[in-house]
């Protein structure tokens, strides 16, 4: 059995999960509302303030279905109590980045400047001019936004310039006249 999705789910105070038919799970808390639509085979039921997953067979596809549904879900509980946060560092002489209203302003380098708006359920924040913090309930679509602003100029290896999760290694090369 998968030791993953055996696990159940505790539901801390302050939020709620309601399963409704075809999987369907609302999950609220004081930090918003999520709902995602799971697979019909997975038995996803509410018991003693803990959420269980059942899978029917022992198929592998339903074992790896097993799994990623119970991680699904106490990402989904998890957001809406707590929350998620990414946070990435520039570095580079003269990178910088500006906080104006809900938007990002970026300064990387090139012959202009690049503007990022924060998606639906995601927030900004910059605590100096060479750091950002992505915070939302959604996990996914905190790591995307995060990966996105990354990819505006990723750490290069020979300086190590560029934007990076706070504590990411890059990996340095030699020049060419280190030979």
């Amino acid at each position: 059995m998968s030791r993953i999705g055996r696990l159940p789910i505790e539901i801390p105070a302050g939020v709620t999960a309601k399963v409704e038919d075809g999987n369907v799970v609302t999950v609220k808390g004081p930090l918003g509302e999520l709902s995602q639509k799971f697979n019909a085979k997975m038995d996803i039921s509410e018991e003693n303030g803990h959420l269980v997953i059942k899978r029917p067979n022992d198929v592998k596809e339903m074992r790896a279905l097993h799994g990623l549904t119970r991680a699904m879900l106490h990402n989904m509980v998890e957001g809406v109590s707590k929350g998620f946060a990414k946070e990435l560092e520039i570095v580079g002489v003269g990178y910088r980045v500006q906080l104006a209203g809900s938007k990002l302003t970026f300064n990387l380098g090139y012959s202009h400047t690049i503007d990022v708006e924060p998606p639906a359920g995601i927030k900004f924040e910059s605590p100096s001019n060479t750091s950002v913090i992505v915070k939302g309930i959604d996990r996914q679509l905190v790591g995307q936004v995060a990966a996105n602003i990354r990819e505006l100029r990723p750490p290069e290896p020979y300086k190590g310039k560029g934007i990076r999760y706070k504590g990411e290694t890059v990996r340095h090369k030699e020049g060419k006249t280190g030979m």
